[in-house]
């Protein structure tokens, strides 16, 4: 945004001088009106091409802020789709060892609920 603003105070300031030293070559001018006439012409027409210029140059200089966002909003996606991956197989093991911890405990409980009916229908538990 800094940018921005000087850019702006530049081409503020280079048309408002532009147009004071018109004014002041008019009022000083020890030429004819003819020759006036066509001193204006050409300042006007040099004014003109460095505007051109510097219009020219702020697009080249926005075309290569736009490349460089571009090119950081990618390798920022990039970045985050590594990190979601990483965090998907995490979740993904940890999903694992949480379902074998469950299965045997299962098991354990199960287990304890058999032995417990058989102990208590007087049957005999395998030794």
């Amino acid at each position: 945004m800094s940018d921005r603003d000087e850019f702006g105070a530049f081409l503020v300031g280079f048309v408002v001088g532009g147009l004071t030293g018109a004014v002041v070559a008019l009022l000083f001018a020890p030429q004819s009106g003819e020759e006036t006439r066509a001193l204006i012409k050409d300042k006007s027409i040099e004014l003109r091409d460095k505007a051109q210029e510097t219009a020219e140059e702020a697009y080249a200089r926005a075309e290569q802020a736009a490349k460089e966002a571009r090119a950081r909003a990618e390798e920022l996606a990039k970045e985050a789709k590594t990190r979601a991956e990483a965090l998907t197989a995490e979740a993904k093991s940890r999903a694992g060892t949480i379902a074998s911890e469950v299965k045997e405990r299962s098991k354990g409980a199960i287990e304890a609920v058999r032995k417990t009916k058989k102990d208590d229908s007087g049957e005999a538990t395998p030794a």
